[in-house]
């Protein structure tokens, strides 16, 4: 038996995958001169993404420090693969950017005053290539792009390349997607910001909607500027998109699940001190950073102006 390793990354793009798989299939056939059924390949992975997630649903493997090793087989291929989960504090952690130029890991303060705009480039950007050829793809924002093509797209956007526009144009609509998802990763801070965490989680939770009206756009109107046009931004596409949803399959509560625990989550040293409870308090989190960028995705249309003409005040005794 032919021994075929792959090296599988959680980012990598399916069809990649497949191929090469299938290509091991045909080098063995070659080799040893006996059929195999087509698509082998896309099966084979198809098996091992399976494995994978219900080895992530099984608390037992999660929580585990360890590698955990597996063999999965059909048609004389082997595929063997080695996994290991890593805490959302790390697959998630914001690192500064130590350069003084570019956009990704900058605060976006710094960047819309350079820049002399009110939402920065990458972000007009790649929202207007989405809308112009990628809102009724099915999976839109859920569907990872290629990892290396994403980076791409992050280095010519930190160089500030004269052929980004080009690129943006030829580049696969998931991989322009997912750099707009890695751009709020990778922000110093979450874009709703550290200091308002806890008051967009209690926010949240006021079951009187008068209250929670009040309370939500007071936390709007308290971001800088430069957060809040572009939180408003955002929004207002991201309405665009799930109003293809018959299409495109992507609702509004999809996408608040993509996007929440990205653009609102607690500061590491909130992260820090939530590792060691239980994954019920961390799951009860992340439901609720959900909820809250569906509650104004859900919420009738928000102005800049209007929010700043505003004379609500929240009271944290109603």
């Amino acid at each position: 038996m032919t021994m075929t390793q792959v090296l599988v990354q959680t980012d990598c793009n399916l069809n990649s995958v497949c191929e090469h798989l299938e290509r091991c299939c045909l080098d063995s056939l070659q080799e040893a001169g006996a059929k195999r059924p087509s698509n082998t390949g896309a099966r084979l992975w198809g098996r091992v993404r399976n494995k994978l997630l219900r080895q992530k649903l099984d608390p037992q493997v999660v929580q585990s420090k360890n590698w955990h090793d597996d063999v999965i087989e059909m048609n004389g291929i082997k595929v063997e693969f080695s996994m290991k989960f890593s805490s959302r504090d790390m697959s998630l952690k914001r690192t500064p950017s130590k350069k003084q130029t570019g956009v990704f890991g900058v605060k976006i303060s710094v960047v819309t005053k350079r820049e002399r705009s009110k939402v920065p480039y990458i972000v007009r950007q790649c929202i207007e290539e989405v809308e112009k050829r990628g809102i009724e793809e099915v999976g839109i924002y859920r569907i990872s792009g290629v990892a290396t093509d994403i980076q791409a797209l992050k280095a010519s956007f930190d160089a500030n390349s004269k052929d980004i526009l080009m690129m943006l144009s030829d580049m696969d609509i998931n991989a322009i997607a997912g750099t707009l998802k890695l751009y709020f990763r990778e922000l110093p801070e979450p874009l709703l910001t550290d200091r308002l965490y806890l008051a967009f989680m209690e926010g949240i939770a006021l079951s009187d909607p008068a209250a929670k009206e009040n309370c939500m756009m007071h936390l709007l109107r308290s971001l800088p500027d430069p957060n809040l046009m572009t939180f408003l931004f955002l929004l207002q596409h991201l309405k665009r998109v799930a109003e293809k949803e018959p299409i495109n399959k992507m609702s509004l509560h999809n996408l608040a699940t993509v996007f929440g625990p990205t653009l609102l989550r607690p500061s590491e040293v909130e992260s820090k001190g939530h590792m060691n409870l239980a994954s019920d308090i961390w799951s009860h989190d992340v439901m609720a950073q959900v909820q809250v960028l569906l509650y104004y995705l859900q919420h009738p249309p928000i102005s800049f102006s209007e929010l700043k003409r505003s004379t609500l005040y929240y009271s944290t005794d109603v």
